[in-house]
């Protein structure tokens, strides 16, 4: 199975036709079910978090398939935290180009699995439409509550339009039944905002009691009919939580609930018992990609760290810049673009909101992956966008001779024209910003011998001023024309991240959550949800550029300057000018 003998569990199973064979180890992790393989993943598992999740749901997988999972071979042991960075530390040393290994949706979709036992069984579920279709701006706010009886007081319309209500109404409306299935929208919102009142494991319980009860499955003697009518609806319901949401069920106590619902639906029933596996089969999937991307991030970061220290102690030995690797900005622009679209792609929808909700300071639970990793992509985004501003002036300000650091400037006022008309508005403000950072915009004399006016209209394009009226005029325009795209070229769409955050939080503060009366307030759930599924509709894009390994590498790990380390590369490049600067260059020196 191509798993590394060091600790290792592996077992196999034969149950009602089907073989199972699980390989987990610190090592990787490799499942098998009748010959068709459900995972297969390579690479230092560090985490005991990571380790035991994948462990409870390959047990989760032996359960449903009625048997029980024993271990065979040595029980691991596991690294603690401080051990696993070490290990990274000392690997990161070695010059390997970890960014060449980031995991992606699309290759664990070619997985063999595609072609599964279960493919009959979906055929008869409700399809899931795309989010590009499911937030049409059309349809957004249409009839909500189609065909199922709205007699319910809790729920408040107008037009339609649901504008707010009980939160065990809409629990209610959350939860289908043999004649009534939620809109998409209604769902994706409200699973997103939801959190704002109540946490995901909560709602996924009571979510689970209300089908429990609705339907009576605990009943004996369950006519297996009445389930047949009612167990698609509800599977569809937790694959489009499992497909939308994934990293909620990071989260053991989702796990728990989540197999406590399919027990009620699949018990029994060998046809649905499948189809929870491939609902399952997909989760693992994505929270295996997570894992491995985010270990991935953390040792571009250490190498980063890494040559920095090579530069502090010895700086001639890295001479290079990025003109020396490429010097065409359109290539640089394109690989800029790669970066972002990977590290988009893994942003949870949900931590837009997330990132804003207050930890309950009674929830002391340490047994999950708990709200330390709910926003850790939206920081590592943001952490993407402040290194990038960073390379920016380290780039300018390096150069000892007043002619290459013009020459610098020149150049990545190309390389941010060039994003502009990618779409990539991103990377664009970055340069911008690292631009104006002080170090920099005090170069009175490399500046002039700079060629000004693109710069100009750039600055002019992302002008704060107004609200940003003039990039968000161009972002319509970009997205507008993703729209009626036919390459994927013409779809990119890459917002200015810390912009839609900013606006996420004015929203989040501006509006609350709750009325006077008790009832939520579903129209603020509405616009959290516009904004955030249009980040959606981005993020899927696939970047059609070609990949340059030797750029990405350097844009990733090249070494920045601080901002004192900056301000003294500056002074030394141009002496100080006033009292201020003086005093600031004796204190760095």
């Amino acid at each position: 199975m191509g798993i590394a003998p060091r600790s290792t569990i592996t077992t196999v199973l034969q149950t009602g036709g089907n073989t199972i064979h699980l390989g987990v180890s610190l090592d990787g992790i490799s499942l098998e079910i009748s010959g068709n393989t459900y995972l297969q993943l390579y690479g230092n598992i560090c985490f005991s978090d990571t380790f035991n999740h994948c462990l409870y749901m390959a047990k989760f997988f032996a359960e449903l398939l009625g048997c029980t999972l024993q271990d065979k071979g040595a029980s691991p042991t596991l690294e603690s935290r401080s051990q696993c960075r070490n290990n990274q530390s000392q690997s990161t040393k070695r010059k390997t180009n970890f960014f060449r290994s980031l995991p992606s949706e699309k290759s664990f979709r070619s997985l063999p699995s595609e072609k599964s036992l279960y493919d009959p069984v979906l055929e008869r579920m409700p399809q899931t439409p795309t989010l590009v279709t499911m937030f049409d701006s059309s349809s957004f706010h249409r009839n909500l509550y189609q065909s199922k009886e709205e007699s319910c007081s809790d729920l408040y319309y107008q037009d339609n339009n649901l504008l707010s209500g009980s939160l065990e109404a809409l629990i209610q409306h959350l939860v289908p039944n043999v004649d009534y299935y939620p809109d998409r929208t209604y769902i994706f919102t409200f699973l997103l905002s939801s959190r704002l009142l109540i946490h995901p494991s909560e709602l996924m319980a009571r979510v689970c009691h209300v089908c429990v009860e609705q339907q009576r499955l605990n009943e004996p003697g369950l006519d297996k009919s009445q389930v047949r009518k009612i167990a698609p609806k509800i599977l569809q319901l937790l694959t489009e939580w499992t497909e939308t949401f994934p990293y909620d069920f990071r989260d053991e106590r989702m796990m728990r609930n989540l197999k406590d619902t399919a027990h009620q639906i699949t018990n029994g029933d060998e046809m649905y018992r499948k189809n929870v596996q491939q609902i399952m089969q997909n989760l693992i999937r994505k929270l295996a990609a997570l894992t491995q991307y985010e270990e991935l991030i953390t040792k571009i970061n250490a190498q980063s760290t890494d040559r920095m220290t090579v530069l502090k102690t010895k700086p001639q030995s890295i001479q290079r810049d990025i003109i020396t690797v490429c010097s065409d900005p359109y290539t640089v622009a394109q690989q800029l673009t790669h970066i972002e679209l990977e590290r988009l792609s893994y942003i949870g929808p949900e931590e837009f909101v997330q990132a804003f909700v207050q930890k309950d300071p009674l929830d002391n639970n340490e047994n999950c992956y708990s709200d330390r990793k709910k926003t850790r992509n939206l920081e590592a985004y943001v952490e993407w966008f402040n290194r990038l501003s960073y390379l920016v002036a380290t780039e300018i300000c390096m150069p000892v001779k007043k002619k290459h650091r013009a020459r610098m400037i020149e150049f990545f006022i190309d390389v941010a024209r060039e994003c502009f008309n990618i779409g990539n508005f991103n990377s664009l403000m970055a340069i911008i910003s690292g631009m104006n950072m002080s170090p920099v915009s005090r170069l009175k004399k490399t500046w002039a011998k700079v060629k000004t006016a693109k710069f100009d209209i750039l600055e002019h394009q992302m002008d704060p001023s107004s609200n940003f009226y003039n990039y968000r005029t161009a972002l319509r325009g970009a997205a507008q024309r993703s729209l009626t795209a036919h390459s994927n070229r013409e779809k990119i769409v890459i917002p200015f991240c810390s912009l839609l955050i900013k606006d996420i939080y004015f929203l989040n503060e501006g509006y609350t959550s709750q009325l006077p009366n008790g009832h939520v307030n579903f129209e603020k759930f509405w616009e959290l949800a516009k904004q955030v599924s249009e980040f959606m509709t981005w993020k899927q894009v696939e970047c059609p550029f070609e990949k340059d390994w030797k750029i990405l590498h350097y844009v990733l790990t090249a070494p920045i300057f601080s901002e004192d380390a900056l301000y003294l590369a500056s002074y030394e490049s141009e002496s100080p000018e006033n009292h201020i600067e003086k005093d600031r260059w004796k204190s760095l020196r």
